[in-house]
């Protein structure tokens, strides 16, 4: 099941819709999104349980999202 910009926002909450457009485009998985989330918000925590770094589309995904960080921190 992809993505749907509903999944994105009851995941992300608010966010901009050209995000939400590239997110939904990356053909993710809601489980994907969610895997991709944590690592953003928590990544020194899922290295430390010896997670390997996130590939292929969570690892598209996280780009996504810490390039949205990085503008929010601006």
């Amino acid at each position: 099941m992809t993505l749907t910009s509903q999944d994105v926002t009851s995941v992300l909450g608010p966010v901009d819709e050209a995000l939400i457009a590239d997110i939904v485009a990356t053909g993710a998985t809601p489980t994907e999104l969610s895997e991709a989330w944590a690592w953003v918000n928590s990544d020194e925590a899922l290295i430390g349980e010896g997670r390997h770094l996130p590939a292929g589309k969570v690892g598209a995904l996280v780009d996504l999202l810490s390039a949205d960080d990085e503008e929010w921190e601006e």
